[in-house]
């Protein structure tokens, strides 16, 4: 907290109105923009103000356009070295993947126990580096990132409500075909909506007190469904 600069400024303020920066208008008009004023900072955007980045957009192509500032989003977990497939557990390297969510789609789980149409899971994979400036056990992320990958949902677009898409450097990227085998095992093995919830740790007590774990998920993990 600084002191007040001057004993006159608490006056300034006391004879500062809207009128001193609205010139003369209908008194409609004055209305609606004196709304704006108040409602924007707020955060409180009137129906189409949406911040850019949030919905996943497309070309005309059909290709998702890369989710430009997606870790200004949500985080929501980290993985270290893991795997899907036992075989792939001894390569040479050590990874990080990192998982982020669109603000909306965090908010409406939180709210709900699952996810909305529109919703983005941006997973980052970067790579583990060991020894570095005054660590000298452990590991941390590197700066290379090594891949992305992003899974969608959009009821209206696609058949399963669900799409995977891969960046490989590019700006764009076409849909991972239907019959890759990440969706076979996200749609067998996910806690939440063919979504891999039971790794996100701050969401699954969330999915579990609303009673949103899958079946398969209940089943294959022996979790305690909700009262």
């Amino acid at each position: 907290m600084q002191p007040i600069a001057s004993p006159m400024q608490p006056a300034d303020w006391r004879n500062f109105t809207a009128a001193t920066i609205i010139p003369p208008m209908p008194t409609t008009t004055k209305t609606a923009l004196l709304s704006l004023i108040v409602l924007i900072p707020l955060g409180l955007f009137l129906p189409g103000m949406r911040a850019a980045g949030i919905a996943p957009e497309y070309t005309s192509g059909g290709q998702l356009n890369y989710p430009t500032g997606y870790r200004e989003w949500v985080y929501v977990t980290t993985g270290f070295d893991m795997s899907y497939n036992p075989a792939l557990q001894s390569a040479g390297h050590h990874m990080f993947d990192n998982v982020f969510v669109n603000p909306e789609a965090y908010k409406s789980f939180v709210e709900n126990g699952t996810w909305p149409d529109k919703t983005m899971l941006v997973l980052e994979v970067r790579s583990s580096e060991g020894k570095g400036s005054i660590n000298q056990k452990g590991n941390y992320q590197g700066s290379d990132v090594m891949g992305l990958e992003v899974h969608v949902k959009d009821e209206a677009r696609f058949p399963g409500k669900w799409a995977f898409f891969s960046f490989e450097n590019g700006k764009t990227s076409k849909m991972i075909p239907t019959s890759a085998e990440c969706y076979s095992c996200h749609s067998a093995h996910g806690a939440v909506d063919t979504t891999f919830v039971q790794f996100y740790p701050t969401l699954l007590p969330i999915a579990r007190a609303k009673g949103t774990l899958s079946s398969a998920y209940l089943k294959e993990s022996k979790a305690p469904a909700a009262k």
